[in-house]
């Protein structure tokens, strides 16, 4: 029996070596290869290895993926010598650093011929492996697609059995925005025959994530959710939460809450949202939409957005630098959103194509309000009226925009108030430094009516015929031009009718 022993160990090194590669290419369906291998009998078994590389199943292989389906850089376990007696052995723990696991695209084994491989044995079991500085790439055979990719700082994976899921604890590094993510769950069974059918399912949190390494927003964001599906195709359920977004066209913070529910499509690397639901500070909207990967670009987001009854100062305080908010109302709103891929601030990038109506508005600055209020009562011919600290009127504005490098563009503004209907076409910057509309005001009273005195009212009634046209009192060409510190309103006598915001 002494003399077995010693043979065995000094041969321990050819037979665990044979037994790992052996049980890996059974349980894969495919070839092994390791470059180094050690073995030490000073204390039990210290087994490490170095460049080991499991390739897909031959079928594939010849359909083209010749990059390894794993790869380990180094892996070491402890076990007991008389282990080497045993079938299957037993060992408790592996480590293992650098793991890459390429998932090769699905189309690549229905392209490839079937084959036959010799199947052998499982000689080794083992309950846990400890993997660190790891990457998941799942592969896509879109040509204009990059592949998925994923780095895990830290994996353990535990209950390691080829027929039965594996539980894991991971933690996860997400580059853009920078932070950790944390998630437990089960993966597996491995389906060999498709590597990216095997089941993935878990629950996850993502906290600290700086929202500034994304170029034109800020804030920190915190999230939690759910995932189940498959490495291919994975339904995500959860919420985020950042108590301080802001754009960097204002720099307000606002806080930003949603609830989403996406599909990760691992074959393309493209995610769909159906739906988010949205608060933003008080106002509450929804979002569906897609976020496309483009090769050697980043990514495409296409949304279509609905506000149905937000205030409109709380997208005012996230969007432009005037404080406070210019004014106050209800919104409605149907938006397409997109930005595109590309280095520059979000907010350059951001793009917008809708319609809104705001209603109930009141403009913060007393003295604006005092001008909307008295051109009202003018409008209706209650001139004597017409003075500061009037009642404020009932106001609504319906408008069609487009926004892109920083400037709002209206194809469509119209404002209505008793009394007069006010429509303009133009362009607003966000950072208010740029107003330039053109229109027409159209009103009830003729234009003598909206003096307050007589001799005024006498002199203006020559020209009223001139003003009176399309059933209107008074129909009067504006513009209005200057920055938001400086308005400047004046009439447009050289209207043509234009549309600027086209």
């Amino acid at each position: 029996m002494a003399a077995a022993l010693e043979i065995l160990l000094h041969r321990a090194d050819p037979i665990l070596r044979g037994r790992i590669v052996e049980t890996l290419s059974t349980r894969f369906d495919s070839r092994v290869d390791l470059d180094g291998f050690h073995v030490s009998v000073l204390k039990g078994l210290e087994v490490s290895g170095d460049g080991l590389r499991i390739f897909p199943p031959d079928d594939v292989v010849a359909a083209g993926a010749t990059e390894p389906l794993i790869a380990l850089k180094h892996f070491s376990f402890h076990a007991n010598v008389l282990g080497l007696f045993q079938k299957p052995m037993h060992v408790g723990t592996v480590k293992v650093e650098g793991m890459t696991i390429s998932v090769p695209p699905k189309e690549a084994r229905r392209q490839a011929p079937k084959s036959d491989r010799h199947i052998g044995k499982i000689k080794i079991v083992v309950d846990q492996i400890e993997c660190d500085d790891s990457r998941l790439i799942i592969g896509t055979a879109k040509p204009d697609k990059e592949p998925k990719e994923f780095y895990l700082r830290h994996i353990v994976m535990h209950n390691v059995g080829p027929n039965s899921p594996w539980r894991y604890d991971a933690t996860l590094v997400n580059a853009i925005p920078t932070g950790e993510i944390h998630a437990v769950g089960t993966f597996g069974p491995w389906v060999n025959e498709s590597p990216g059918d095997s089941s993935v399912t878990g629950k996850y949190t993502f906290e600290h994530a700086d929202l500034n390494t994304i170029k034109g927003i800020a804030g920190i964001l915190s999230s939690t959710g759910e995932f189940t599906g498959q490495l291919n195709r994975i339904v995500v359920d959860g919420t985020t939460d950042v108590p301080d977004f802001s754009l960097d066209t204002a720099n307000h913070p606002v806080p930003l809450y949603t609830k989403f529910h996406a599909i990760v499509d691992g074959t393309s690397g493209d995610t769909y949202l159906q739906p988010v639901d949205a608060k933003l500070a008080e106002s509450e909207f929804t979002c569906k939409g897609e976020v496309i990967n483009i090769k050697g670009k980043g990514h495409q987001i296409n949304l279509d957005v609905i506000v149905p009854n937000g205030k409109i100062q709380n997208f005012l305080d996230l969007a432009v630098k005037q404080q406070p908010a210019i004014m106050t109302g209800r919104l409605n709103m149907k938006t397409k959103l997109s930005i595109r891929p590309g280095d520059d601030s979000v907010t350059q990038k951001l793009g917008l194509n809708g319609q809104f109506t705001l209603r109930s508005i009141h403009f913060v600055n007393p003295e604006w309000q005092d001008k909307v209020d008295m051109l009202s009562l003018r409008a209706q011919g209650k001139a004597k009226q017409a003075k500061p600290g009037a009642e404020d009127v009932h106001s609504r504005m319906v408008g069609n925009f487009r926004m892109g490098a920083g400037r709002l563009r209206f194809s469509r503004l119209d404002y209505d108030l008793p009394g007069a209907d006010i429509n303009l076409a133009g362009v607003y910057s966000l950072d208010g430094n740029e107003l330039d509309f053109s229109g027409k005001v159209r009103t009830k009273a003729a234009l003598s009516n909206m003096v307050a005195t007589w001799w005024k009212s006498w002199l203006l009634k020559p020209v009223d015929p001139f003003f009176r046209k399309h059933g209107a009192g008074a129909e009067i060409p504006i513009k209005i031009s200057g920055s938001k510190g400086s308005p400047k309103f004046g009439l447009d006598l050289h209207h043509k009718d234009n549309e600027k915001g086209n």
